[in-house]
């Protein structure tokens, strides 16, 4: 229970800390932090994760990471029901807190997006399903490489959280234009689930692409690193 109370609250940060930059400060007026910042509030929710609970759960906060390490034969299969269980709770959870916070603004207007993900006419800048599909598969698989080889017996030890959240950080600044990045199903759920409509009807994307992506990702980096060490 204290693996999945770990990836629980490990989600809920991860939600609470990107998508709420997001929601709060990403065009505030003036001060922004824009995109660069929302990228980097993503990364840094990793990171600080990583450190606090990597010891505890391994810090995967990712429905499609948690899948991506079970095929790269990381992680039992008998634990991915409870971990993205938990994990879908921390991001929803997350988003409640998230609405509560932003909707004490005048003017919220939830259906705006809240920092949903989406494509076409839900894109940032109106990319098709299919570039959508693309990007949400390729980032997710370079993710997964990322996280298998900095946390592989082989790499420097102690360095693994810098590397999984700048690689974070560096899908954000490639893919926010796009889908609003993913890469995770449980944070595309914490948020969707609030902004109804449009958001949950193209919800179905972000699990499929996700974690096709996680598991090619850890089909590559088997072949590259040689296995299972």
């Amino acid at each position: 229970m204290k693996q999945y109370g770990a990836e629980f609250f490990g989600t809920f940060w991860l939600v609470l800390g990107g998508c709420g930059s997001a929601v709060l400060a990403a065009a505030f007026p003036e001060v922004g932090i824009g995109l660069l910042g929302v990228s980097l509030a993503f990364g840094l929710t990793v990171l600080t994760m990583a450190y606090a609970i990597g010891h505890i759960s391994g810090c995967h906060l990712n429905p499609a990471v948690s899948i991506g390490l079970w095929a790269g034969g990381r992680f039992s299969a008998k634990e991915l029901l409870p971990y993205i269980v938990a994990q879908v709770l921390g991001a929803i959870v997350a988003g409640a807190v998230l609405y509560l916070i932003a909707s004490g603004k005048a003017g919220f207007d939830v259906s705006a997006g809240f920092a949903s993900n989406g494509y076409g006419a839900h894109s940032p800048g109106n990319y098709s399903l299919l570039a959508a599909l693309i990007t949400e598969v390729v980032m997710t698989m370079m993710f997964l490489i990322i996280i298998l080889g900095a946390t592989d017996s082989r790499a420097p030890q102690g360095f693994a959280p810098i590397a999984i959240g700048l690689g974070l950080t560096l899908i954000h600044l490639i893919s926010i234009p796009v889908t609003n990045t993913s890469v995770n199903p449980a944070r595309s759920t914490g948020v969707a689930l609030f902004a109804g409509d449009w958001a949950v009807s193209q919800l179905w994307l972000f699990w499929v692409a996700p974690i096709a992506g996680a598991i090619l990702g850890a089909m590559v980096y088997r072949f590259i690193g040689g296995g299972n060490e």
